[in-house]
């Protein structure tokens, strides 16, 4: 189903772009430039914000604090992510090559098809459409809302254009809004993040509920094969030669040999784990795993289905050295892997050669990802009894929800062109009580952060081209 839909998405692409283009064409006269920006207002949203602001703003008003305290919440931990992920990115050799996308890319249709991300879901032109919505109307409307509880006039409401990329606008009146009092500014920008954190808690609960309802496990995944630690100077030879030879040998799997056994490792970990003055490298041994090269997840062996660890190790275990099994696994796009294994002996017991190297983090990161995992287990192949449409709708909900947590924490970045920026300038004004220092704390804080996307971006250039 999944690559018949791709058809179906790029139509609709493509009717999209041509039915947007006659739409700009028909209302050139109503659009308005700003920058490189087309705005597209209208009055539609502007009555419901009206109606919507008088019948709940008992409520509202005091929400505000709550709204507040999270854009300084979502603002640090937003400062805090991007440091430990500045500085494992400058610092580590293998990170951006891991991500191979450079860190300054917009999300567009097709991103991990484009770039071979295997890490990421599909992210079709579908998906695109319906996350702008999804996104950017509760955000736009919740500065509105909050605009108009503060008496702030809101003149219209409407849709950006930007090339084919597309944003929903509420446009405040910009002078009421700076005549205003700190906190129902503060308030106001932070409306928009307080209103995309609602967004991902409820897209959160119904994609657990989906999930929960819809999918069962069905293979077992694994990230590694049987491998061990080699003291560099147990290595006899490496592809025929010796290892002072390293300079010479090709980035791709290489084999090693110590007295006794066969290793394999890229030639790139040699020349790296020398070069660094390491005394000792981890390789894959030689496993009927590895020398099949079996990928994917594993969701039968020997013509029995396995649904999790324990089948499978039982599944293994009821065989003898020597047996032939067939494996048959399923990978990332699903496609099916059909393989003929001869297991080897280890300690008088069948061997496969397979693992997994759990994904640890500590702190808060990883409380959160230990929640995740108890819904989706990361060892486990989930397959939908809704089938292909299960998925598709699925990998919808996470993309919502992982792109509505992201778009409040960047969002409060305390750079200019973010909400994130303005609300900073006002904390220290608040604080200071001088417009000066207020405008050149914000004016230092946005350079940092341009700085720092300029380190991040060199760093990318630096590894790929």
């Amino acid at each position: 189903m999944l690559s018949t839909f791709i058809i179906y998405d790029i139509v609709f692409l493509v009717l999209f772009v041509v039915g947007g283009s006659v739409f700009l064409y028909k209302n050139r006269r109503n659009l308005k430039r700003q920058g490189i920006l087309y705005l597209y207002p209208t009055q539609i949203g502007v009555k419901f914000i009206d109606r919507f602001t008088k019948k709940y703003g008992k409520i509202l008003r005091p929400l505000q604090y709550l709204i507040v305290i999270s854009g300084y919440l979502l603002m640090i931990g937003m400062l805090w992510l991007l440091a430990r992920f500045s500085y494992f990115y400058v610092t580590s050799p293998y990170a951006a090559k891991a991500l191979k996308v450079p860190v300054l890319t917009p999300l567009i249709p097709y991103l991990p098809e484009l770039f071979k991300l295997d890490f990421l879901p599909h992210f079709y032109f579908t998906y695109w459409i319906i996350i702008i919505a999804i996104i950017a109307i509760p955000h736009e409307f919740a500065h509105g809302i909050f605009a108009r509880l503060n008496n702030i006039r809101v003149h219209s409401t409407g849709f950006g254009f930007l090339g084919p990329f597309l944003a929903a606008f509420v446009e405040p009146d910009e002078k009421q809004m700076e005549k205003a009092k700190i906190f129902p500014q503060l308030s106001i920008l932070a409306a928009g993040t307080f209103a995309n954190v609602l967004m991902t808690i409820l897209f959160g609960i119904l994609m657990a509920l989906f999930f929960l309802g819809t999918f069962t496990p069905a293979g077992v995944y694994f990230n590694t094969y049987a491998s061990a630690e080699i003291p560099l100077n147990a290595i006899i030879s490496v592809n025929g030669t010796t290892l002072a030879n390293y300079h010479s040998l090709s980035d791709g799997a290489i084999d090693i040999h110590t007295s006794n056994k066969t290793y394999f490792v890229p030639g790139s970990l040699i020349k790296q784990t020398i070069d660094t003055n390491r005394t000792s490298l981890v390789a894959f041994e030689d496993s009927p795993a590895y020398r099949a090269k079996l990928q994917g997840a594993i969701t039968s062996f020997d013509k029995k289905q396995v649904s999790s660890y324990d089948s499978l190790t039982s599944a293994i275990r009821s065989h003898h050295p020597g047996d032939t099994v067939a494996v048959t696994t399923v990978d990332a796009q699903e496609n099916i892997h059909d393989y003929t294994i001869t297991l080897q002996d280890r300690e008088g017991k069948a061997f496969l050669g397979i693992g997994f190297i759990p994904y640890e983090q500590s702190g808060l990161i990883g409380k959160v990802t230990a929640w995740i995992t108890r819904l989706k287990d990361p060892t486990i192949y989930y397959k939908s009894t809704l089938g292909s449409f299960g998925v598709f709708v699925y990998d919808l909900l996470w993309w919502i929800f992982i792109i509505n947590i992201s778009v409040a924490l960047v969002n409060m970045l305390p750079a200019g062109i973010f909400d994130g920026g303005r609300f900073f300038y006002l904390t220290i004004l608040g604080i200071t009580r001088s417009k000066k220092v207020a405008g050149v704390a914000f004016k230092i804080s946005t350079w940092i952060m341009l700085a720092l996307v300029v380190v991040l971006m060199a760093k990318w250039v630096f590894v790929f081209i």
